[in-house]
Formats: structure tokens, C-alpha cells, sequence
């Protein structure tokens, strides 16, 4: 069995992230990294039983690449992650940064690879409310697990590259915002599909 495109870039993508860390010896970059390659794997060895919808696996590549450039890349001095792309509102909260983008992107791609995974465990006759909610809640989880994740890295390391408290509870809103609006992409989709 070959492998499907986007997880040839998906690996790719994965290993040319854990090689840039390690060029630019960024340690708390690192470990998500580390569990950028866990989640890729993890959907890899799943697809097979879960059959993830192709766009939501591209997506995840843009995610990928979008999320390199967050903790790698500069304009002007300033890391991607921290730019303030709209300044919707300003001081302390910094809405709308590019991290508060990429995790409401990231949460979009989650939710629709979600998803499969809901309706393949769902009764056939389950309900579209309940199916769009556990879709949501289950991507939202992954959002709170990326925040321990991102809390572990903080105690860890020392570092304080992912911000606060506030940035904490922000990135939650954006994720929970990304999973919704996934979610309610897949749901309308599906409704197209069954007319």
C-alpha cells in the first residue's frame, strides 16, 4: 500500500519542522516538535480505520506550515507567533495575533478531521446536534491537551515564548472558535452531500 500525498508531506513538513529546531537549537520549540510527529503518526496509523476527509488532511498541512513559521521565522525582529496581524483590540489581550489565527486554523483542520472519527462512531441514526457537539468537544480537547503541552514547556524549559495565563485562555477561545467553525463547515457540507 502506497502512501497518500499528504502524508508524504505531512511527514516531511514534520521532519523539516524537528530539523529546524535543532538548527536553531529552539529547545521549547522543540518538544511541540516532537508532538507535531506523535499527532502525524497518530493520524497516519488511524486513517486507515477512521478514513479522514482529504481536505482536512491538506489543511493539516497548511496548519504545518503555518505553525513552522509561528515559532521560526521574524519580520522585522518580531517572531511570527507574536505579530499582531489586526489590532482588533488591543493591550493586554492583542486581538487579532497571528497565534490567535493559526489556532483558530488549526482547530478548523482539527474539527473536520474530528469529524470522521465522531461519525465513525456514531449510531447511524445519531443526531446532528450530538454529532456537531461531540465534533467540537473533541477537537476543543486537543486544543486543552496542545495547552498542557505548551504549560509543560514553560515549567520545563524555563521559557515563557507562549505567553500567560491570558494567552492561555485566548488561544482556548480561538481554539473552541476554530473547532465551531470546522464543525459547522463538515455539517453543512453533509447536508449539500444528502440533498
Amino acid at each position: 500500500m502506497s502512501m497518500k500525498p499528504p502524508y508524504i508531506l505531512n511527514f516531511f513538513l514534520a521532519g523539516l519542522l524537528t530539523l529546524l529546531t535543532m538548527i536553531f537549537q529552539n529547545y521549547e520549540f522543540l518538544l511541540y516538535a516532537i508532538t507535531v510527529i506523535i499527532l502525524v503518526v497518530t493520524i497516519y496509523k488511524t486513517d486507515q480505520y477512521f478514513k479522514f476527509n482529504q481536505v482536512g488532511l491538506w489543511l493539516f498541512n497548511v496548519w504545518l506550515v503555518l505553525h513552522i513559521l509561528g515559532g521560526l521565522a521574524f519580520y522585522q525582529g518580531v517572531r511570527f507567533y507574536d505579530l499582531v496581524l489586526l489590532n482588533i483590540i488591543g493591550e493586554p489581550y492583542y486581538i487579532l495575533k497571528y497565534d490567535q489565527f493559526v489556532h483558530f486554523f488549526c482547530y478548523v483542520v482539527m474539527s473536520i478531521l474530528m469529524w470522521s472519527v465522531v461519525q465513525k462512531i456514531a449510531k447511524k441514526n445519531a443526531s446532528s446536534a450530538v454529532v456537531c457537539v461531540v465534533t467540537i468537544l473533541a477537537a476543543s480537547s486537543i486544543g486543552a491537551v496542545n495547552e498542557i503541552i505548551e504549560f509543560f514547556a514553560v515549567v520545563a524549559l524555563g521559557t515563557d515564548g507562549v505567553g500567560g495565563y491570558t494567552n492561555t485562555a485566548i488561544d482556548l477561545v480561538a481554539n473552541l472558535l476554530g473547532a465551531t467553525a470546522g464543525t459547522l463547515y463538515m455539517y453543512a457540507k453533509q447536508q449539500s452531500l444528502a440533498i
